[in-house]
């Protein structure tokens, strides 16, 4: 879906548009990719750790498959790890999605100042359609996930696809991200970025705006520096 190009900011105080991560940021999930990853590690005899978990936080599925076969040493190819990981997280994703304190108000109220919003994630898009099912219909105007782009974060190729599915500049955009791999790719597209960390620290830097938690947050608060 594309909308029109260039679409005009709502409003010069706003951001033309909000680009939402979608694990760790709206949703826990981290847990759940974790405990994929040790059950992975325990059915092929390999190895894992908390710390190579929090390495892989943000990432591109693939890269992560790659990076979990030479850690763990198992014969198993990256796409089969990563399929093995998507269906265990997806089975637990159904039994309970684990919403982030703040997310869903701050996405209805942005919808009711009409400013548009995408998902942008690297999770595959089987394992994002509960959590859409769950929200509102139409809180994301597009979604970009992993199995759609060529290079996945922390390249900015997903923040660039989402801008451009909207018809804005992602200059005019602020992304909302977790993890400093996350927070690279919309900084390296050009986004403002409001980081909520969570599981992994992010560090400051130009364009990055750090809280705590995205409780209390509405579209007339979101930064706006360097935007427009």
């Amino acid at each position: 879906m594309l909308i029109s190009p260039e679409r005009a900011p709502v409003r010069a105080d706003l951001p033309a548009a909000v680009l939402f991560d979608l694990d760790g940021t709206l949703v826990d999930t981290e847990p759940y990719w974790i405990a994929a990853e040790y059950a992975l590690a325990e059915r092929y005899g390999g190895s894992w750790s908390d710390a190579d978990a929090l390495k892989l936080i943000g990432s591109d599925l693939l890269d992560s498959g790659r990076y979990i076969r030479g850690r763990m040493g198992i014969d198993p190819s990256a796409e089969m790890i990563v399929e093995e990981l998507v269906t265990d997280v997806l089975s637990r994703v159904r039994r309970e999605v684990p919403w982030r304190p703040g997310g869903r108000e701050l996405l209805a109220d942005l919808g009711s100042r009409g400013v548009p919003c995408a998902l942008v994630t690297m999770s595959y898009r089987p394992l994002i359609e509960p959590i859409l099912a769950a929200l509102p219909p139409g809180t994301f105007a597009v979604t970009v996930t992993g199995d759609e782009v060529s290079r996945g974060k922390p390249h900015p190729e997903p923040y660039l696809r989402a801008a451009r599915l909207l018809g804005v500049r992602p200059e005019d955009c602020v992304a909302v991200e977790d993890s400093e791999t996350g927070t690279k790719s919309a900084v390296a597209a050009g986004c403002q970025v409001l980081v909520a960390a969570l599981h992994s620290r992010v560090s400051a830097g130009p364009a990055r705006h750090l809280t705590d938690t995205l409780t209390g947050w509405t579209g007339d608060r979101l930064p706006t520096a360097g935007v427009r």
